[in-house]
Protein backbone atom coordinates (compact mmCIF):
# COMPACT_ATOMS: atom_id res chain seq x y z
CA UNK A 1 0.00 0.00 0.00
CA UNK A 2 3.00 2.30 0.28
CA UNK A 3 2.55 5.37 -1.88
CA UNK A 4 -1.07 4.76 -2.86
CA UNK A 5 -4.53 5.11 -1.39
CA UNK A 6 -6.08 2.41 0.78
CA UNK A 7 -8.82 0.81 -1.32
CA UNK A 8 -12.03 0.15 0.59
CA UNK A 9 -14.94 -2.07 -0.34
CA UNK A 10 -18.11 -1.47 1.67
CA UNK A 11 -20.85 -4.02 2.32
CA UNK A 12 -23.97 -2.14 3.39
CA UNK A 13 -26.80 -0.06 1.96
CA UNK A 14 -27.84 1.62 5.20
CA UNK A 15 -25.21 3.14 7.50
CA UNK A 16 -22.51 1.71 5.24
CA UNK A 17 -23.70 3.57 2.15
CA UNK A 18 -24.97 6.72 3.88
CA UNK A 19 -22.09 7.35 6.28
CA UNK A 20 -19.16 4.94 6.03
CA UNK A 21 -18.55 5.08 2.28
CA UNK A 22 -18.78 8.90 1.99
CA UNK A 23 -16.51 9.44 5.00
CA UNK A 24 -13.89 7.01 3.71
CA UNK A 25 -14.13 8.69 0.28
CA UNK A 26 -13.29 12.08 1.78
CA UNK A 27 -10.49 10.74 4.03
CA UNK A 28 -6.98 11.47 2.77
CA UNK A 29 -5.27 8.35 1.50
CA UNK A 30 -8.49 6.37 1.03
CA UNK A 31 -10.47 5.33 -2.05
CA UNK A 32 -13.85 3.59 -2.03
CA UNK A 33 -13.85 1.08 -4.90
CA UNK A 34 -17.32 -0.44 -4.42
CA UNK A 35 -20.42 -0.39 -2.23
CA UNK A 36 -22.63 -3.48 -2.40
CA UNK A 37 -25.88 -4.51 -0.80
CA UNK A 38 -25.48 -7.07 1.98
CA UNK A 39 -28.32 -9.06 0.43
CA UNK A 40 -26.61 -9.20 -2.97
CA UNK A 41 -24.76 -12.46 -2.43
CA UNK A 42 -23.07 -12.39 -5.82
CA UNK A 43 -22.01 -8.78 -5.27
CA UNK A 44 -20.54 -9.59 -1.86
CA UNK A 45 -18.69 -12.57 -3.29
CA UNK A 46 -17.29 -10.48 -6.16
CA UNK A 47 -16.21 -7.68 -3.83
CA UNK A 48 -14.40 -10.02 -1.45
CA UNK A 49 -12.65 -11.74 -4.36
CA UNK A 50 -11.17 -8.49 -5.71
CA UNK A 51 -7.39 -8.40 -5.51
CA UNK A 52 -7.31 -4.59 -5.49
CA UNK A 53 -9.17 -4.25 -2.17
CA UNK A 54 -7.17 -3.52 0.99
CA UNK A 55 -10.06 -3.31 3.46
CA UNK A 56 -13.55 -4.78 3.49
CA UNK A 57 -15.90 -2.74 5.69
CA UNK A 58 -18.77 -4.98 6.81
CA UNK A 59 -21.87 -2.93 7.67
CA UNK A 60 -24.48 -5.57 7.01
CA UNK A 61 -27.18 -6.63 9.50
CA UNK A 62 -25.79 -8.70 12.41
CA UNK A 63 -27.18 -12.01 11.13
CA UNK A 64 -24.93 -11.66 8.05
CA UNK A 65 -21.75 -10.61 9.89
CA UNK A 66 -20.23 -14.09 10.20
CA UNK A 67 -20.66 -14.92 6.52
CA UNK A 68 -19.36 -11.59 5.25
CA UNK A 69 -16.44 -11.39 7.67
CA UNK A 70 -15.45 -14.96 6.83
CA UNK A 71 -15.45 -14.26 3.10
CA UNK A 72 -13.30 -11.17 3.51
CA UNK A 73 -10.81 -12.95 5.78
CA UNK A 74 -10.55 -15.99 3.51
CA UNK A 75 -9.64 -13.61 0.68
CA UNK A 76 -6.84 -12.18 2.83
CA UNK A 77 -8.32 -8.72 3.35
CA UNK A 78 -8.17 -6.54 6.43
CA UNK A 79 -11.67 -6.30 7.90
CA UNK A 80 -13.64 -3.59 9.66
CA UNK A 81 -16.88 -5.01 11.11
CA UNK A 82 -19.71 -2.97 12.51
CA UNK A 83 -21.12 -3.52 15.96
CA UNK A 84 -22.81 -5.46 17.52
CA UNK A 85 -20.41 -7.99 15.90
CA UNK A 86 -22.75 -10.85 15.11
CA UNK A 87 -25.84 -11.97 16.97
CA UNK A 88 -24.15 -13.28 20.11
CA UNK A 89 -20.83 -13.95 21.78
CA UNK A 90 -20.41 -17.35 20.10
CA UNK A 91 -20.50 -15.70 16.67
CA UNK A 92 -18.18 -12.94 17.87
CA UNK A 93 -15.63 -15.43 19.17
CA UNK A 94 -15.79 -17.39 15.91
CA UNK A 95 -15.04 -14.27 13.83
CA UNK A 96 -12.22 -13.26 16.15
CA UNK A 97 -10.64 -16.71 15.87
CA UNK A 98 -10.86 -16.60 12.06
CA UNK A 99 -9.09 -13.24 11.96
CA UNK A 100 -6.35 -14.25 14.40
CA UNK A 101 -5.68 -17.52 12.59
CA UNK A 102 -5.47 -15.72 9.23
CA UNK A 103 -3.21 -12.97 10.58
CA UNK A 104 -5.26 -10.14 9.05
CA UNK A 105 -5.84 -6.70 10.55
CA UNK A 106 -9.25 -6.79 12.25
CA UNK A 107 -11.08 -3.72 13.56
CA UNK A 108 -14.44 -3.18 15.24
CA UNK A 109 -16.54 -0.13 14.36
CA UNK A 110 -16.80 1.39 17.83
CA UNK A 111 -16.26 4.80 16.25
CA UNK A 112 -17.43 6.72 19.33
CA UNK A 113 -14.10 5.94 20.98
CA UNK A 114 -12.83 8.58 18.56
CA UNK A 115 -15.29 11.26 19.69
CA UNK A 116 -13.36 14.10 21.40
CA UNK A 117 -15.95 14.33 24.19
CA UNK A 118 -15.64 10.65 25.06
CA UNK A 119 -11.87 10.78 24.86
CA UNK A 120 -11.97 13.72 27.27
CA UNK A 121 -14.42 12.00 29.63
CA UNK A 122 -12.30 8.86 29.74
CA UNK A 123 -9.14 10.87 30.44
CA UNK A 124 -10.86 12.71 33.31
CA UNK A 125 -12.14 9.43 34.77
CA UNK A 126 -8.63 7.97 34.76
CA UNK A 127 -6.39 10.92 35.63
CA UNK A 128 -7.48 11.34 39.25
CA UNK A 129 -9.65 14.41 38.68
CA UNK A 130 -12.48 12.84 40.72
CA UNK A 131 -10.51 10.20 42.58
CA UNK A 132 -11.46 6.55 42.28
CA UNK A 133 -14.58 6.00 40.19
CA UNK A 134 -17.40 4.66 42.38
CA UNK A 135 -20.52 4.89 40.20
CA UNK A 136 -21.56 5.68 36.62
CA UNK A 137 -25.09 6.58 35.60
CA UNK A 138 -25.86 6.73 31.86
CA UNK A 139 -29.19 7.76 30.35
CA UNK A 140 -30.14 8.04 26.68
CA UNK A 141 -33.72 8.57 25.54
CA UNK A 142 -34.49 8.87 21.83
CA UNK A 143 -37.69 9.07 19.80
CA UNK A 144 -35.82 7.62 16.83
CA UNK A 145 -38.10 4.66 16.18
CA UNK A 146 -41.34 6.20 17.47
CA UNK A 147 -41.65 9.55 15.70
CA UNK A 148 -42.02 8.70 12.89
CA UNK A 149 -42.85 5.05 13.57
CA UNK A 150 -40.03 2.97 12.15
CA UNK A 151 -41.04 0.07 9.92
CA UNK A 152 -40.51 -3.51 10.99
CA UNK A 153 -37.17 -5.01 10.01
CA UNK A 154 -34.27 -6.98 11.46
CA UNK A 155 -33.70 -4.32 14.15
CA UNK A 156 -36.88 -5.53 15.88
CA UNK A 157 -36.19 -9.26 15.48
CA UNK A 158 -34.02 -10.77 18.20
CA UNK A 159 -33.16 -13.87 16.15
CA UNK A 160 -31.67 -11.63 13.46
CA UNK A 161 -29.52 -9.73 15.94
CA UNK A 162 -31.89 -6.84 16.49
CA UNK A 163 -32.52 -4.90 19.68
CA UNK A 164 -31.48 -1.67 21.35
CA UNK A 165 -28.81 -3.42 23.41
CA UNK A 166 -26.83 -4.11 20.24
CA UNK A 167 -27.80 -0.97 18.35
CA UNK A 168 -26.96 1.59 21.06
CA UNK A 169 -25.96 -0.34 24.16
CA UNK A 170 -22.90 -1.80 22.44
CA UNK A 171 -21.36 1.68 22.15
CA UNK A 172 -22.00 2.49 25.82
CA UNK A 173 -20.73 -0.89 26.99
CA UNK A 174 -17.60 -0.58 24.86
CA UNK A 175 -16.80 2.79 26.42
CA UNK A 176 -17.29 1.36 29.90
CA UNK A 177 -15.17 -1.73 29.17
CA UNK A 178 -12.46 0.47 27.64
CA UNK A 179 -12.46 2.75 30.67
CA UNK A 180 -13.35 0.58 33.68
CA UNK A 181 -12.18 -2.84 32.51
CA UNK A 182 -14.14 -6.07 32.88
CA UNK A 183 -17.84 -5.71 33.68
CA UNK A 184 -20.26 -8.12 35.31
CA UNK A 185 -23.97 -7.82 34.57
CA UNK A 186 -25.91 -7.68 37.84
CA UNK A 187 -29.42 -7.30 36.45
CA UNK A 188 -31.29 -6.12 33.37
CA UNK A 189 -34.88 -5.28 32.48
CA UNK A 190 -35.53 -5.36 28.73
CA UNK A 191 -38.57 -3.51 27.39
CA UNK A 192 -40.51 -3.76 24.13
CA UNK A 193 -42.75 -0.72 24.40
CA UNK A 194 -44.13 -0.98 20.86
CA UNK A 195 -45.09 -4.66 20.48
CA UNK A 196 -46.02 -4.61 16.77
CA UNK A 197 -44.79 -2.72 13.73
CA UNK A 198 -45.91 -2.64 10.09
CA UNK A 199 -43.54 -3.68 7.31
CA UNK A 200 -43.21 -1.84 3.99
CA UNK A 201 -46.43 -3.48 2.77
CA UNK A 202 -48.38 -2.57 5.88
CA UNK A 203 -48.41 -6.07 7.39
CA UNK A 204 -48.04 -6.12 11.17
CA UNK A 205 -45.23 -8.11 12.79
CA UNK A 206 -44.61 -8.87 16.44
CA UNK A 207 -41.40 -7.29 17.73
CA UNK A 208 -39.22 -9.81 19.57
CA UNK A 209 -36.29 -7.50 20.32
CA UNK A 210 -36.12 -4.83 23.02
CA UNK A 211 -36.54 -1.14 22.19
CA UNK A 212 -35.29 -0.05 25.61
CA UNK A 213 -33.58 -1.45 28.68
CA UNK A 214 -32.45 -0.73 32.22
CA UNK A 215 -29.27 -2.43 33.41
CA UNK A 216 -27.06 -2.66 36.47
CA UNK A 217 -23.42 -3.70 36.16
CA UNK A 218 -20.30 -3.81 38.30
CA UNK A 219 -16.64 -3.37 37.37
CA UNK A 220 -13.86 -5.62 38.61
CA UNK A 221 -12.70 -2.77 40.85
CA UNK A 222 -16.15 -2.47 42.43
CA UNK A 223 -17.61 0.53 40.62
CA UNK A 224 -21.33 0.24 39.96
CA UNK A 225 -22.98 1.19 36.67
CA UNK A 226 -26.63 2.03 35.95
CA UNK A 227 -27.88 2.39 32.36
CA UNK A 228 -31.39 3.51 31.45
CA UNK A 229 -32.26 3.99 27.79
CA UNK A 230 -35.00 3.84 25.18
CA UNK A 231 -35.35 4.19 21.42
CA UNK A 232 -39.09 4.88 21.65
CA UNK A 233 -39.34 7.88 23.96
CA UNK A 234 -42.01 10.45 23.00
CA UNK A 235 -39.30 13.11 22.57
CA UNK A 236 -35.52 13.20 22.25
CA UNK A 237 -33.54 14.04 25.37
CA UNK A 238 -29.82 14.79 25.46
CA UNK A 239 -27.73 11.82 26.54
CA UNK A 240 -26.24 12.24 29.99
CA UNK A 241 -23.37 10.44 31.74
CA UNK A 242 -22.76 11.13 35.43
CA UNK A 243 -19.57 9.74 36.95
CA UNK A 244 -19.30 9.79 40.74
CA UNK A 245 -15.81 9.54 42.16
CA UNK A 246 -14.39 9.63 45.66
CA UNK A 247 -13.41 13.28 45.24
CA UNK A 248 -15.83 14.74 42.71
CA UNK A 249 -18.45 14.27 40.02
CA UNK A 250 -18.22 14.51 36.24
CA UNK A 251 -21.27 15.18 34.10
CA UNK A 252 -21.18 14.78 30.32
CA UNK A 253 -24.16 16.02 28.31
CA UNK A 254 -24.93 15.11 24.70
CA UNK A 255 -21.27 14.47 23.82
CA UNK A 256 -20.98 18.25 23.83
CA UNK A 257 -19.83 19.47 27.23
CA UNK A 258 -18.35 18.04 30.41
CA UNK A 259 -18.48 19.67 33.84
CA UNK A 260 -16.51 18.83 36.98
CA UNK A 261 -18.04 19.41 40.39
CA UNK A 262 -15.88 19.23 43.54
CA UNK A 263 -15.73 20.92 46.93
CA UNK A 264 -14.09 23.82 45.11
CA UNK A 265 -17.19 24.38 43.00
CA UNK A 266 -18.34 23.77 39.43
CA UNK A 267 -16.02 23.97 36.43
CA UNK A 268 -16.75 23.33 32.77
CA UNK A 269 -13.78 21.28 31.62
CA UNK A 270 -14.72 20.43 28.03
CA UNK A 271 -16.85 21.99 25.29
CA UNK A 272 -17.01 20.51 21.80
CA UNK A 273 -15.54 22.76 19.13
CA UNK A 274 -18.48 23.38 16.78
CA UNK A 275 -16.15 24.52 13.98
CA UNK A 276 -15.17 20.90 13.33
CA UNK A 277 -18.32 20.35 11.24
CA UNK A 278 -21.26 18.00 11.69
CA UNK A 279 -20.84 16.59 15.24
CA UNK A 280 -22.55 13.35 14.20
CA UNK A 281 -19.85 12.69 11.58
CA UNK A 282 -16.93 13.88 13.72
CA UNK A 283 -16.11 10.53 15.39
CA UNK A 284 -16.42 8.65 12.09
CA UNK A 285 -14.06 11.06 10.33
CA UNK A 286 -11.43 10.65 13.04
CA UNK A 287 -12.00 6.89 13.18
CA UNK A 288 -11.48 6.32 9.44
CA UNK A 289 -8.06 7.96 9.71
CA UNK A 290 -7.11 5.48 12.43
CA UNK A 291 -8.45 2.59 10.37
CA UNK A 292 -6.39 3.76 7.40
CA UNK A 293 -3.22 3.94 9.49
CA UNK A 294 -3.78 0.50 11.03
CA UNK A 295 -4.28 -1.14 7.64
CA UNK A 296 -1.46 0.77 5.98
CA UNK A 297 1.10 -0.10 8.66
CA UNK A 298 -0.43 -3.47 9.63
CA UNK A 299 -0.22 -2.29 13.23
CA UNK A 300 -3.03 -1.43 15.63
CA UNK A 301 -2.34 1.39 18.07
CA UNK A 302 -3.37 0.57 21.68
CA UNK A 303 -6.91 1.75 22.31
CA UNK A 304 -8.02 1.04 18.75
CA UNK A 305 -11.01 -1.34 18.96
CA UNK A 306 -10.47 -4.76 17.42
CA UNK A 307 -12.45 -7.98 17.20
CA UNK A 308 -11.24 -8.79 20.73
CA UNK A 309 -13.15 -5.75 21.99
CA UNK A 310 -16.17 -6.92 20.03
CA UNK A 311 -16.01 -10.26 21.83
CA UNK A 312 -15.77 -8.59 25.26
CA UNK A 313 -18.79 -6.42 24.49
CA UNK A 314 -20.78 -9.35 23.05
CA UNK A 315 -20.24 -11.34 26.23
CA UNK A 316 -21.70 -8.55 28.36
CA UNK A 317 -24.62 -8.10 25.95
CA UNK A 318 -25.38 -11.82 26.15
CA UNK A 319 -25.41 -11.57 29.94
CA UNK A 320 -27.87 -8.65 29.80
CA UNK A 321 -30.18 -10.61 27.50
CA UNK A 322 -30.05 -13.81 29.58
Amino acid sequence: MTGRAMRVGVIGRGFGARVVAPVFAETDGCEVVDVVSPRDDAGVRTLCARSDVDLVAVHSPPFLHVDHVRRAIEAGHAVLCDKPFGRNADEARAMHALAVDAGVVHLLNFEFRSHPAREALRALMLDGSIGEVEHVQWSQFSAGSRHPLRRYGWLFDRELGGGWIGAWGSHALDFLLWTLGDLTAVSAELRTTIPERPDADGRLHRCTAEDGFTAALRSAAGATVAIDTSFVAPVNLPGRVTVVGADGVLEAVADHRISLRTDAGLEEVFTLDQSTGDPHLLPMRRWTERVRDAVRHRAVVPGTPTFADGVACAEVMDALRA
